[in-house]
């Protein structure tokens, strides 16, 4: 608990790591926002759903060869090398973000403090694909079209590959980051959806804070495509319209939107406790001012979104001490559904006041779409990097103003991005997560 004579630290965002559509860096994906460039097109690593899902944000110069994985000393390529093999693909994007955040940070030849270093680190729920189970199904009957159940525990399970199970615990991004870089201290994973990056990068901002640490990695890795997982969106989300050319498919806010597209990525930061990172002459892209989260149902269990948005917008705002007037832009959760964007736009409606029609807004996932619970991240990386250039990136394909969310949509690269940011995420369950972040002089 913070007090006069213990004031709460400040936290400093000193490293930055992005695998998603627009390349593995930011330095790409900042490259592909300012081009107004999509990273959305047709599906290749799998087969469309024909009639529901062709075309998706994927990730595709991410291989999980050693060389996605960025600037490596020869021991963490090593480890990285031997683990690959109970890693899946959401596992492998979040151990490449987060040693691309490390040197990033310039820890690569200084080594992060073992016992006051940690990691907080989220996902989606992780699945197999069905390949992980053919051969054990085939030995059961599956290809004469007379599967015996009975034999499963005998036969089938003898054809799974006994390290199965490691590659799809959530807890295991963390753990293999960790371990990695021998980081010691506080270690947490979180599943919440879209929300996970925040609430990661909120819980180890605040674990710096209160002195627990003095440096984390933070992050979120995730994925909509995937053979159950679209699936399940094409069954729970609104989907854009499948008959939509690809790079125009997501339009967030927009008077025309059709749903959200699929997408995968994955982002981390490295926080700090500032004085320590001025001290070693670390570069600062920004310092957390303020967060706040939210989940909200009425009596009869009805997810409330708004009022989650509300809730969590709100006590970041309180928390950073920034009037709503002097607030740069607000980096929004533009998930480009017909309910949700403007259950968002009357959100911000509340929590800015008189001058939502004028804060400029940017909609990140209108160049990758969805991608799970590493969307937050990686957008929040945009804002950062829009911060150190000055102006902000342009909503892509805002053609026509929505006046169920009358928000200043940028339809530009040239709008200010001024001096702070707001950061929302929200769950189809109404939890909702927000951050401010400032500029640090």
């Amino acid at each position: 608990m913070s007090s006069a004579a213990n004031p709460r630290r400040r936290v400093a965002i000193t490293g930055m790591g992005v695998v998603c559509p627009l390349g593995n860096s930011p330095s790409a994906m900042w490259e592909a926002l300012v081009a107004g460039r999509s990273g959305v097109d047709r599906l290749s690593s799998m087969p469309p759903l024909e009639g529901l899902v062709h075309y998706g944000g994927e990730a595709s110069d991410f291989t999980g060869v050693i060389g996605d994985f960025g600037e490596l000393s020869k021991d963490v390529k090593k480890s990285i090398r031997k683990a690959l093999k109970v890693m899946c693909r959401e596992t492998m994007m979040a151990v490449a973000v987060a040693q691309k955040a490390v040197a990033d940070a310039g820890f690569n030849g200084q080594p992060l403090d073992p016992e006051r270093s940690g990691v907080v680190f989220g996902s989606d729920y992780m699945l197999s694909p069905p390949d992980d189970f053919t051969d054990g199904m085939v030995k059961c009957g599956a290809r004469e079209n007379e599967f015996q159940y009975s034999h499963w525990g005998q036969d089938g399970l003898r054809e799974m590959n006994p390290l199965w199970m490691l590659k799809y615990l959530p807890n295991m991004p963390a753990s293999h980051i960790a371990i990695m870089n021998d980081l010691r201290g506080p270690n947490n994973s979180l599943t919440l959806r879209e929300i996970a990056g925040m609430m990661a990068i909120r819980e180890a901002a605040q674990t710096i804070e209160r002195g627990h640490a003095d440096c984390m990695i933070a992050g979120a890795t995730g994925t909509r495509i995937h053979s159950f997982k679209t699936m399940h969106a094409v069954q729970t989300e609104q989907l854009a319209d499948p008959t939509l050319d690809p790079a125009q498919a997501s339009r967030p806010f927009d008077a025309n939107r059709t749903g959200m597209v699929v997408g995968e990525g994955s982002g981390a930061l490295v926080l700090e406790e500032l004085e320590a990172a001025r001290q070693r002459g670390a570069t600062i892209y920004g310092e957390i001012v303020g967060t706040g989260s939210s989940a909200v149902t009425n009596a009869e269990i009805d997810d409330q979104r708004k009022s989650a948005l509300v809730n969590a917008a709100s006590h970041a705002m309180a928390e950073a001490r920034i009037p709503a007037d002097q607030l740069g832009h607000v980096n929004a959760h533009g998930l480009a559904t017909t309910e949700r964007d403007a259950e968002e736009a009357q959100a911000l409606g509340e929590v800015l006041g008189s001058v939502s029609a004028t804060v400029p807004v940017v909609a990140a996932k209108s160049y990758f779409g969805n991608l799970g619970a590493g969307s937050s991240v990686v957008e929040l990386v945009g804002s950062l990097l829009a911060l150190q250039s000055g102006s902000l990136f342009k909503t892509l394909n805002f053609e026509t103003s929505d006046p169920s969310a009358p928000l200043a949509i940028t339809t530009q690269n040239d709008v200010p991005a001024g001096n702070s940011f707001l950061k929302l995420s929200v769950t189809p369950q109404a939890q909702a997560a927000a951050l401010v972040v400032s500029r640090v002089d």
